[in-house]
């Protein structure tokens, strides 16, 4: 077992607000995680941030009539106000663009280079007389050269996944004019030798264990004797520049530089405190630490090729991936989100439509893991109704209810438990186990069906004894059906708390309990706890109060999208 664990997502491109697919298949689930190791008491830290390099923000920043670095310190924080929103609780949310992240993409660029993978070569680049500028691959598009996809991009072609050159597009045209009245220059650039590389990415590849059975094929279809050498610089003028004579002007390509800033988001972390110890202890091999990165399918191939190369080819003891654990897509009422028509939701409007822990409850019980997933908001509403207000919130709601007319607001003291309360604690221990080995899995939906079923199991166990029919023998069974039952909401809480933080924190505060910090992951012991009888309950108001209709129909009306 690990002592530590490093927890990071995919870093979110610093352009625009991001919609629910990208939040489901990297933030959410690695919040979720983190959560859940700080409850076991491990040591963990979770980064992220955004992705600022390459034209897209220089494109962004233009058209917004700003300098570029103005514009990506805006977007970066409207980024963080949304994730936080959401209930993310990153240790810490940086950004590409800082000096400690250009400092170590240029430290590890001198290793590679003095190792021998960095090769010098003329480069065919697509130049637009219509647009006035080289044209970076992901502005040329075309068709692919192995699909026949139309719409290829000059870096990847999104529907087979192929890793591209401009120049092998069929028919090019510019991303940016549309105008096909292309030529082809030559510029020096440098290249990641990662076909020098090939093998020891494979053995690396082959030590690893627990990834999901895609992310390894895709990774083992791109380490094969067809795997290229890789243009690792622009000819831009945003981004980390390149300490090599003859390279002024240039810089490193975004894909280079964006991975090596989970290291530097560590360092700049360690740094604000002493107190938090060496870095290094995060970030080089044999110091105890294990790394979880979450990321959607597109970002395969960066993650389990390109970024390896570079720790791997440095010849310095970097701390590698452990786990890379993928996601499929999560679609929108049928078809794909729509930043430009602003078709399905975004992060900054999410929590301001439902609470924010309808939204996490949903996205991982329904996690798109093993396929793609559609997110329908009638389906999403009829689920957490269901599941958050009917199942959990009601069994809370219920007994707290039954607590203040019974006994004035105060848990009960009274009663024995007894062979069913052993039996049940036996149960409760088990499906905790079934629980936490799906969280450390990082298999999310049996983590949270496994939660819903402890709920369930609480439920059964209320409605079989009955807690507000008086005991006719005074044995005080009622008094004790009671308490256990409030002690499984506790229980359900806290086994929820890394997926619902706000739910499970407002749940223990109705028991009378302190929702301050994390809370530690439950054991079946807590049923029959002496801390939980004589507690002053909060007031029985709704848990988790339903979404009506109404509210529904609304929400499906302004998320339909803009036309055109």
């Amino acid at each position: 077992m690990a002592d530590r664990y490093l927890v990071t997502s995919a870093l979110p491109y610093v352009n625009g607000i991001k919609h629910l697919g990208n939040f489901a298949g990297s933030i959410l689930p690695a919040d979720v995680h983190a959560r859940f190791r700080r409850q076991t008491g491990a040591k963990v830290l979770f980064v992220c941030g955004t992705d600022e390099h390459g034209t897209p923000a220089e494109l962004a920043a233009a058209g917004a009539g700003q300098p570029v670095a103005d514009y990506c310190a805006g977007a970066h924080a409207r980024q963080e106000d949304s994730y936080r929103a959401l209930g993310v609780a990153f240790d810490r949310f940086g950004r590409t663009s800082s000096a400690a992240n250009a400092a170590l993409t240029q430290h590890l660029f001198r290793r590679l280079d003095a190792e021998g993978l960095i090769a010098e070569r003329a480069v065919p680049q697509v130049w637009s007389p219509a647009d006035g500028r080289f044209l970076p691959d992901r502005y040329v598009l075309g068709t692919c050269p192995r699909c026949a996809a139309p719409d290829a991009r000059g870096d990847q072609c999104d529907a087979c996944g192929t890793l591209l050159d401009p120049v092998e597009l069929g028919r090019p045209r510019s991303a940016l004019s549309g105008s096909t009245d292309l030529e082809v220059r030559e510029s020096r650039h440098l290249f990641l030798r990662q076909d020098l590389l090939r093998a020891r990415l494979r053995a690396w590849l082959g030590t690893r264990s627990g990834w999901p059975p895609f992310v390894v094929s895709l990774a083992r279809s791109w380490l094969t004797d067809d795997l290229r050498e890789r243009c690792i610089t622009r000819d831009l003028a945003w981004g980390v520049p390149v300490p090599k004579a003859g390279y002024e002007g240039k810089v490193f390509y975004v894909w280079f530089d964006a991975p090596i800033a989970y290291l530097a988001l560590v360092r700049e972390w360690a740094a604000e405190d002493p107190a938090r110890g060496d870095w290094l202890d995060w970030c080089e091999e044999g110091r105890g630490t294990a790394w979880l990165q979450f990321l959607g399918k597109d970002n395969v191939p960066f993650h389990t090729v390109g970024f390896p190369a570079t720790l791997l080819g440095s010849g310095e003891p970097w701390k590698t991936a452990d786990v890379v654990k993928g996601f499929h897509w999560l679609s929108y009422d049928g078809a794909k989100f729509s930043t430009s028509r602003r078709r399905g939701v975004f992060c900054d409007e999410a929590a301001e439509a439902l609470p924010a822990d309808l939204w996490r409850w949903w996205l991982v019980a329904n996690a798109p893991e093993t396929a793609d997933v559609d997110l329908d908001l009638r389906r999403v509403a009829a689920d957490v109704n269901k599941d958050l207000a009917d199942v959990f919130g009601n069994l809370a709601n219920r007994l707290v209810g039954l607590a203040w007319r019974r006994y004035g607001g105060v848990v009960p003291v009274g009663g024995v438990p007894g062979p069913r309360e052993a039996a049940l604690a036996a149960e409760v221990e088990s499906r905790l186990a079934a629980i936490r080995s799906a969280h450390e899995a990082c298999e999310f939906r049996r983590a949270a069906a496994g939660t819903r079923a402890l709920w369930d199991l609480a439920n059964a166990y209320v409605q079989e004894t009955r807690p507000w029919q008086a005991d006719p023998e005074g044995l005080d069974r009622d008094a004790l059906a009671l308490r256990v039952g409030l002690a499984l909401v506790r229980i359900g809480a806290l086994a929820a708390w890394s997926v619902i933080p706000g739910i499970a924190g407002d749940a223990l505060r109705l028991l009378g309990l302190s929702a301050d910090g994390t809370p530690p992951w439950p054991d079946a012991a807590l049923l029959v706890a002496d801390d939980l009888g004589g507690c002053r309950l909060g007031p029985a108001v709704p848990l988790v109060p339903k979404v009506a209709p109404e509210r529904v129909e609304a929400l499906v009306a302004r998320f339909a999208g803009r036309d055109g």
